[in-house]
């Protein structure tokens, strides 16, 4: 999946302008980048177009952020209420079900707690 592409999924998905659809991606890979293990995040990155790669890099060690955290973070870096940025991490993990394999993706989800896989479990088919 390009880039574009990869925005225009999140802003029809969470009802964002691009801008927003943007800000909300970078918000939640960033954090996404520091909840996985660094290894986990350079594989995902992997699979992602160039523009999205930078974000998953995290700075410092792993963090044990629980799903409330991970919004709360998220909402502050995106400027926005965790309400909404429950909607635009659900529509970036989407996202990211279709834009990268399925075993990649059940990579990623086994580092995190069960309730980000009930919130974000994917419900999608993915390209590959």
């Amino acid at each position: 999946m390009q880039y574009v592409e990869f925005l225009k999924t999140v802003q029809e998905q969470a009802r964002l302008d691009r801008d927003q659809a943007q800000r909300a991606v970078e918000a939640t890979l960033q954090t996404l980048g520091e909840r996985i293990t660094r290894t986990e995040a350079q594989d995902l990155a992997a699979q992602l177009p160039a523009e999205l790669r930078s974000p998953l890099q995290g700075q410092g060690e792993q963090q044990k952020y629980d799903l409330e955290a991970f919004l709360r973070t998220v909402a502050e870096r995106e400027g926005c209420s965790e309400t909404d940025a429950r909607v635009h991490a659900e529509a970036v993990f989407q996202t990211l079900c279709r834009a990268v394999s399925h075993g990649e993706m059940q990579d990623v989800m086994s580092q995190l707690p069960k309730d980000f896989q009930q919130a974000f479990s994917c419900n999608v088919k993915t390209v590959h």
